[in-house]
């Protein structure tokens, strides 16, 4: 008999000679290690990065302009865990584990020698994303189409307001899906040149 792929076979033979089901050897996908470990939690659970602002990489900022009135009413900084912008250069893509804040504030309007120019204000919250290749958390409704994703309201870092990415975040996301959900082409960073 000739065995094919013995490494996918194993747990079932091995069930099949001890009685065990064949699903408590199944390997579950490794957990997180650098700047994603202290994101997530073993059950997908996230929350803001205590000193992301001092240990992270500065992506960019996007300001969000006001409707109808002139200036801006939002103001978006967005920032990502360490070697993430060396390795989307080199690759293109976010490595998995990456892991993005958002921070959302409202902006500041005021007159200056320039002109009318917005600043951010009152902090609104955090949106933080983590890059998931590996599929960790599929009964998490926060998780999903390669990354987990969630809000938190500026007064709670650690307990997000969101319950499903599909309904609470993804739908800010629709342009970018072939970009891997991600903006990326307002980060002059990400560029090689």
């Amino acid at each position: 008999m000739k065995i094919i792929n013995t490494l996918c076979y194993t747990p079932l033979l091995l069930s099949m000679m001890v009685g065990v089901p064949a699903f408590v050897y199944a390997e579950s996908a490794p957990a997180y290690k650098g700047a994603a470990a202290e994101v997530v939690d073993g059950k997908g659970n996230m929350h803001v990065p205590k000193e992301y602002r001092t240990v992270y990489q500065m992506l960019g900022t996007w300001a969000v302009a006001s409707d109808p009135e002139p200036g801006n009413k939002e103001m978006h900084v967005v920032y990502a865990s360490p070697k993430t912008i060396s390795a989307f250069r080199r690759t293109g893509h976010y490595p998995d584990g990456t892991v993005l804040v958002k921070e959302v504030y409202k902006s500041a309007n005021n007159k200056m020698t320039t002109g009318l120019v917005g600043s951010p204000g009152n902090l609104v919250g955090w949106f933080v994303m983590v890059k998931d290749d590996l599929h960790r958390f599929p009964d998490n409704k926060l998780w999903g189409d390669g990354w987990g994703w969630a809000w938190f309201d500026a007064k709670d870092p650690k307990n997000t307001t969101s319950t499903n990415y599909v309904t609470d975040c993804q739908a800010c996301h629709v342009p970018a899906k072939n970009s891997d959900w991600v903006y990326s082409s307002g980060y002059p960073v990400l560029k090689n040149k």
